[in-house]
């Protein structure tokens, strides 16, 4: 028996099932990323918020620390200036590059390592350190680094999950055709392997 050739209107109908079924994929994997991209913002917008905190209990710090001690004015105006350095940087949380995410690091890094020197300067002053103001900031500030590390681990995750769904295979298809790109990772940086800790 002879066989009769595929009509032009099945082959035109397989065709458009085919591509449906192939846009109705790509559309899928589109609508799993968009969700996962949002996360990744949303917790960069926890991190901003943590260090934000930590910026804004600063001049409270420094001023407590001012009114209480002829302190060094040297260790004062280097937390001042690491603050207002760090407040300047900015990152948009859409496009966030491994160089933006450097320059962040960086800017927090010298207020942590501000912080870090005034505090070694606070132990010649007990009688700062036995104020209630001065515990009361030492609470806050120590609950701060935390949620920053917590938040930043929070970021890393969300950074991790939304980076091997775009890079495994079809999906960096979609990824790459959509403009969805990687996320960089906070580091830490040598020495820093632990929450950095507020200590009197």
């Amino acid at each position: 028996m002879e066989k009769k050739p595929v009509s032009g209107i099945v082959l035109v109908v397989i065709i458009i099932v085919a591509l449906l079924l192939i846009v109705s994929w790509a559309v899928g994997i589109y609508n799993k990323i968009v969700p996962m991209n949002e996360k990744v913002a949303t917790e960069w917008s926890n991190v901003e918020t943590q260090y934000q905190r930590r910026a804004d209990l600063i001049p409270n710090f420094v001023n407590t620390v001012k009114g209480a001690a002829a302190f060094e004015q040297e260790t004062l105006t280097r937390v001042i200036e690491a603050r207002a350095k760090a407040t300047q940087v900015t990152v948009d949380p859409s496009n966030i590059t491994p160089e933006q995410m450097q320059d962040f690091q960086a800017a927090q890094g010298e207020v942590s390592s501000a912080l870090a020197r005034l505090m070694v300067v606070v132990e010649q002053y007990p009688e700062l350190k036995a104020t209630q103001n001065f515990r009361d900031l030492q609470v806050e500030l120590e609950g701060t680094e935390n949620r920053i590390a917590v938040a930043r681990n929070n970021f890393n995750d969300a950074a991790r999950e939304y980076n091997t769904f775009i890079k495994k295979f079809p999906n960096n298809l979609i990824a790459s055709f959509t403009k969805f790109n990687d996320r960089p990772y906070f580091e830490a940086r040598e020495g820093t392997e632990v929450a950095p800790r507020v200590e009197f």
